[in-house]
């Protein structure tokens, strides 16, 4: 679909108005129209650990609207393996864990921009946690 997509902050804020569950998952958009896809989404997470990633192709750009969350950037993937991304455009690592990265902790309005090719994962939320997640190629 080429056709540019308006998301209103009324529309985040009744996305966020919703409450939190238990688990990892993206936020849905609603009124978007049929086959849009956004290159941004809201991810909530509520007491899980992930796996460290390293994208090959695309960056990450978070940033922190809700709760308090902690990343580990940098280092080396422990136990790597290949996968596909969960949006099929991109090769990446998984790894159990991250040997010998940074922790930063987010907080609501931080943002942290994560390039191609730089070990992260980000666990122990402080409660439930909801990040904006924009993918960059």
């Amino acid at each position: 679909m080429d056709q540019w997509i308006v998301v209103r902050a009324e529309d985040v804020q009744k996305i966020l108005a919703q409450e939190p569950k238990q688990g990892k998952h993206l936020l849905p958009w609603g009124g978007l129209p049929d086959g849009a896809k956004l290159p941004f989404n809201i991810l909530e997470s509520v007491e899980v650990n992930n796996l460290a990633e390293v994208h090959e192709t695309e960056g990450d750009y978070w940033e922190c609207l809700e709760g308090e969350v902690t990343f580990v950037c940098g280092g080396k993937l422990v136990n790597p393996r290949s996968t596909k991304s969960e949006r099929g455009r991109d090769i990446e690592w998984k790894g159990d864990s991250i040997d010998g990265g940074e922790e930063i902790i987010l907080k609501p309005g931080d943002r942290l921009w994560i390039p191609p090719g730089v070990p992260h994962t980000h666990n122990k939320p402080q409660g439930s946690v909801r990040l904006m997640i924009t993918k960059i190629k």
